[in-house]
């Protein structure tokens, strides 16, 4: 873990961590507000397996983002930080290493953790809107 990523306070989520979907009752109780509906640069897929997978990319040179992820972005509450990406670190498969755990520049502002597919066998079909809700 870098300096800087010891003070990250945001999660950058895609999948079934968003309001609504089947993981959302593992983040809802550690974060801030309603959170803000924001991209990274980015590519996500279709599982097959009713989750999605995410390879985040770079912005290059010419400032060009050749595809987004669409998500939003929370603030953690503070107190329970460490709690809550040790949890998500187990619910997103960090441990055996399914996902494991980046930092993101988010459009709308605050870098942010966020979950990357480890495993390319996951990557099945790309979903070209870049949002998983749209699947």
């Amino acid at each position: 873990m870098t300096e800087s990523s010891a003070t990250i306070r945001h999660l950058f989520v895609y999948g079934t961590l968003q309001p609504g979907e089947s993981r959302w009752h593992e983040l809802a109780k550690f974060v801030q507000g309603e959170g803000v509906r924001t991209t990274v640069p980015g590519t996500v897929y279709d599982t097959g397996l009713d989750y999605p997978a995410a390879k985040f990319s770079a912005i290059d040179s010419d400032g060009v983002i050749p595809n987004v992820i669409q998500g939003r972005v929370y603030e953690f509450d503070e107190a329970q930080r460490e709690a809550a990406l040790a949890r998500l670190d187990e619910v997103e498969g960090a441990v055996r290493g399914l996902y494991h755990r980046v930092v993101v520049r988010t459009a709308a502002g605050p870098e942010a953790w966020a979950y990357e597919c480890g495993d390319d066998q996951l990557l099945v079909r790309r979903l070209p809107e870049g949002d998983w809700l749209l699947r």
